[in-house]
């Protein structure tokens, strides 16, 4: 991506989009340095990487009333670990940049000063790793029956790394739905014959999972979400993001 003004940031916080409703995310991700200067350090302070963190902070319009409104997503959350789904701008789209990870909504603030919008603000705290990797499905395509989504090349999972991969149901319609999204790798785009790498739990309402695989070596390069659709007349709209860290 070139330089760019923020115009387009996409965010997904379990089941919601908070697009509509968020004027200011910010994302952080540091490595704490250890002190690990001796006496043969030639004169020179030595650090060593330390525990890992992230963190989301984000503010704009409040509202409430349902829960797909910010007040109500974020009292449901506050105190949770969940999924959180970032665009850099760009209106998540398939292969579209993502940085995602499970984190705790920690803090939100609310409401102001007279005469002005009532605002939010608030913040999550990493309990996984920020991955940054692609929209794997995008938030506007309704699913009402079994299917697979887009190969993205992603590259191969070395050992002590893993896949990650984080889902976003934002809507579900139907009598007694069900959506069950998984991870498949395949050695080539053609998906010839897929391996499943991770399988989320089985979703009947709006909600979000996230998953990752356990740190062993994966030779496949090509990856993509699937899914399984059941119930009368269902239709679900979900997100979903996978990346390798």
């Amino acid at each position: 991506m070139s330089k760019t003004v923020l115009v387009n940031v996409r965010t997904f916080a379990a089941g919601v989009d908070l697009t509509g409703n968020s004027n200011k995310i910010e994302l952080s991700s540091e490595i704490e340095d250890k002190d690990a200067t001796n006496y043969g350090s030639g004169g020179w302070k030595e650090v060593l990487g330390g525990l890992g963190s992230a963190e989301l902070s984000g503010e704009g319009q409040w509202e409430a009333g349902d829960p797909s409104k910010v007040d109500d997503a974020s009292w449901a959350h506050l105190g949770s670990v969940i999924p959180w789904s970032v665009s850099a701008n760009n209106g998540a789209a398939v292969g579209d940049l993502a940085y995602f990870m499970a984190a705790l909504r920690s803090d939100y603030k609310l409401l102001g000063v007279v005469g002005e919008i009532a605002p939010w603000s608030g913040t999550a705290k990493s309990a996984w790793p920020l991955v940054r990797g692609q929209f794997a499905h995008p938030p506007g395509t309704a699913r009402t029956a079994t299917g697979t989504g887009t190969g993205l090349n992603l590259g191969a999972v070395t050992a002590g790394k893993r896949l990650y991969a984080a889902l976003h149901v934002l809507s579900v319609a139907g009598t007694t739905p069900s959506l069950t999204a998984r991870v498949e790798s395949s050695v080539d785009n053609t998906f010839a014959s897929p391996t499943t790498r991770a399988t989320f739990t089985a979703a009947t309402a709006v909600g979000g999972q996230i998953l990752r695989t356990d740190g062993t070596a994966i030779t496949d390069t090509w990856w993509r979400t699937a899914w399984t659709i059941s119930g009368t007349t269902p239709s679900f709209l979900f997100v979903s993001s996978l990346g390798i860290r």
